[in-house]
């Protein structure tokens, strides 16, 4: 019986896969076969190995700033056809940098309005293959967020948008699912990571008593995306080690 998890042959795109989460996503794809494509918004991955803790080994890099209303369509008509995309770009604005004009406008940019840019750009390289989307939105999204309004409701509207393209591609042959990460060790989540009370009072509210790992969000995207997930279109998996129950 083949494998699965085997995506030898596959091709994956990773918006936002230069680093954090999306990086350890597409690690995760490599390492199963995968011919792996990752975006980010620096020239090129060079500028990410001293800042960031990113691993390229294996992926081939393009440059995206998802703000730029058509860059995701110039980067799928160079792709072409794929098999899974996943969309983990991301931001967020601490200070209360939310509740002005700005910080909203940019955080909603990014993590809303730019997942559907994309979606809808690699929509028909998607149905060339009946291929898979999977959204890295946030438990934040199904909790109130006091300092980042932003944040809250973009994500939400994520989760949401998981079900409505589901809903609507499904006859395209597309899956669509999300992936709802709690509090995961990267570089947007060191205001409480990198703070010792902070750090402190969160791990007191995981049950399994640790943060996650960009490679425990790899493992369920690689089941979203594989044969054993081909019944499951429209949900939006919470993967937190138990925070939010």
């Amino acid at each position: 019986m083949a494998d699965p998890l085997d995506y030898s042959g596959k091709r994956v795109i990773v918006v936002g896969g230069s680093s954090g989460i999306g990086n350890g996503i597409a690690q995760g794809f490599a390492a199963r076969g995968a011919e792996v494509h990752v975006t980010g918004t620096r020239h090129d991955e060079g500028d990410y190995l001293e800042a960031e803790d990113s691993d390229f080994r294996g992926l081939a890099y393009h440059q995206l700033d998802v703000t730029e209303r058509d860059g995701a369509d110039r980067l799928a008509a160079a792709l072409g056809g794929l098999d899974v995309l996943v969309l983990s770009q991301g931001a967020v604005r601490y200070g209360r940098e939310e509740f002005e004009r700005e910080g909203w406008d940019h955080v909603v940019q990014v993590n809303l309005t730019s997942l559907m840019d994309c979606a809808r750009a690699f929509h028909p390289g998607l149905a060339k293959r009946k291929g898979s989307i999977i959204m890295v939105s946030s438990t934040g999204a199904f909790h109130a967020m006091i300092g980042n309004p932003a944040y809250g409701a973009s994500k939400a509207g994520a989760a949401s948008l998981v079900g409505s393209l589901a809903q609507a591609w499904a006859k395209d042959g597309i899956r669509v699912n999300g992936i709802a990460p709690g509090f995961v060790e990267t570089k947007m989540t060191r205001v409480t990571t990198e703070n010792e009370k902070r750090r402190e009072g969160a791990l007191a509210r995981i049950p399994l008593g640790r943060f996650g790992t960009p490679q425990d969000m790899a493992g369920t995207a690689l089941f979203l995306a594989s044969p054993l997930a081909d019944y499951i279109t429209g949900q939006s998996l919470i993967v937190d080690g138990g925070l939010s129950l």
